[in-house]
Parts: C-alpha cells; structure tokens; sequence
C-alpha cells in the first residue's frame, strides 16, 4: 500500500479502499463497453446485410475483429503476433458474426479472469516496429472500444452513400428513457 507523508494509517486504509473499488468499476466499465460494442456491431451487421455494396462494410468490420485479434496475441505474446495483420483476412460475410462473437468472448473473458490490479498494470508487446512497447491493460482495451466506434462511423458513412438511412446506435440510445 503505497501511503502518502503526513497521512495517518486510517487515511491510507481509506485511500486504498476507494482505489480498489476504483479499479473494479473499471474492470466493470471496459466489460460493459465490449458488451455495447457488441450490440452496436450486430446492428451493423444486419444493415451491412442490406446493402447492394458491401465490400467496405466487410472489411471495416473484419478489421475490428483482427485489430482484437491481434491485440490478445500480443497480450499472451504470441510468437505470431507480429506478424498477424491488422487488416487481414477480410472475412466473408457469413463469417462476420461467428469471427467477432469469438473475438469478443475472448476479450471478456480475459477481462473477467484479470485480478484487480492487473486492470492498471503495464502489458508488454512487440509492437509494429519490432521493438518491446508496454502499455495499460485498461487502455488497450478502451482503444479496442474507441477504434471500433471509429470504425462503424466510417460504415455509417458508406451506408449512407448507398442511399441507406443507418441504424442509430449512439451509446446513449442503449440508455436514455422517455418518460412523458
């Protein structure tokens, strides 16, 4: 327990209690982004479904699920990580749904598994140069949540060109209640 010159044992004690629970919100908090992730992408996909040009939509879509793909295999430092492409393979379609159900059980998974402290602690990965990077576990998986709304901004966008209205599914449709 790290404590602070000039704070007494009951302060510290209190400190420490108010980081833990910090830590499990977040540990809840990047759980419930991978699950809204999960519900705005299935959105997507049916609509990429509709579409008369889907080419674009696939492989934005294949590209979340390699760049979470990829990130796990550094995690785990995988051999294969540095190798494995961000944009490769481009999945078929069909294989949308049941490539991202399992990239996003691995994630939540590996999540759940993580001891507290683990939350906030630096992973180290070869990163894209070959050379060993570390970084918070937290903010590679808040970079997964945030580079996958990106993403589906960019599908909206050629949903949009094709004449498609796209489905809203901002964070706060999830949560917002009429109530008059």
């Amino acid at each position: 327990m790290e404590v602070r010159p000039g704070t007494t044992d009951k302060n510290a004690f209190s400190y420490k209690l108010i980081q833990n629970i910090f830590v499990m919100l977040m540990q809840r908090h990047l759980i419930d982004s991978f699950v809204f992730n999960d519900y705005a992408n299935k959105k997507m996909l049916k609509k990429i479904i509709e579409l008369p040009e889907k080419e674009g939509c696939v492989k934005f879509f294949s590209h979340i699920i390699n760049s979470q793909n990829k990130w796990m295999a550094r995690i785990l430092r995988q051999n294969h990580a540095p190798q494995m492409s961000w944009w490769d393979p481009v999945y078929l379609l069909e294989q949308l749904e049941e490539e991202w159900n399992e990239s996003l059980q691995t994630w939540i998974d590996f999540l759940n598994n993580k001891a507290e402290e683990q939350i906030f602690s630096d992973v180290e990965f070869i990163g894209y140069d070959g050379t060993e990077w570390k970084a918070r576990l937290a903010d590679i998986a808040l970079q997964l949540n945030y580079h996958s709304i990106h993403h589906r901004a960019q599908m909206q966008m050629l949903i949009r060109q094709q004449g498609i209205e796209p489905d809203f599914i901002d964070y706060i449709g999830t949560k917002y209640q009429k109530i008059s």
